[in-house]
């Protein structure tokens, strides 16, 4: 029997990423597990900001995210460097179960071209790797309805 106690869900706040959000608040009910959502952030290089100012920003954005059900377990994860490097050194570092993450489903040429930040966290996490996408005939999600809940503050 397959025993999913963490699941993990790194965010790059894109439209991508939105259906796997969904994908592992739903496992994390369906199995009582513990769901860390994570960021891993680069600093920009913009004018507009500091580094420091730009890493409260993406924190702020990362804590804003939180299950309805208020009894699955939540933490937040604000990691810094390259994105999939990240990704699974903190899976390994936290002993996490699952990982559900976003693709766009990109393949052939474009994929590399661009690269698949899923792709290597497929190839080389140390447990299961749930690849969401969008479906085939959207290109974008819409904003789904979310209410935030008025004694936790947060969504």
């Amino acid at each position: 029997m397959i025993h999913i106690r963490k699941i993990l869900y790194p965010t790059d706040f894109s439209s991508f990423a939105t259906p796997a959000y969904f994908h592992a608040v739903a496992m994390a009910e369906a199995h009582h597990a513990s769901l860390t959502i994570a960021y891993v952030f680069q600093e920009s290089g913009s004018d507009e900001r500091s580094p420091s100012e730009e890493r409260t920003y993406w924190r702020n954005q990362l804590e804003s995210i939180s299950p309805a059900d208020s009894k699955i377990a939540v933490n937040h994860v604000l990691l810094e460097g390259d994105a999939a490097t990240e990704i699974i050194r903190y899976t390994r570092d936290a002993g996490i179960d699952l990982i559900v993450m976003g693709t766009h489903g990109r393949t052939g040429a474009e994929r590399l071209l661009v690269g698949s930040v899923t792709e290597k966290v497929m190839r080389e996490a140390p447990c299961s790797v749930l690849a969401v996408k969008l479906p085939r005939n959207h290109t974008t999600t819409p904003t789904p309805d979310l209410s935030i809940p008025a004694e936790r503050g947060k969504v």
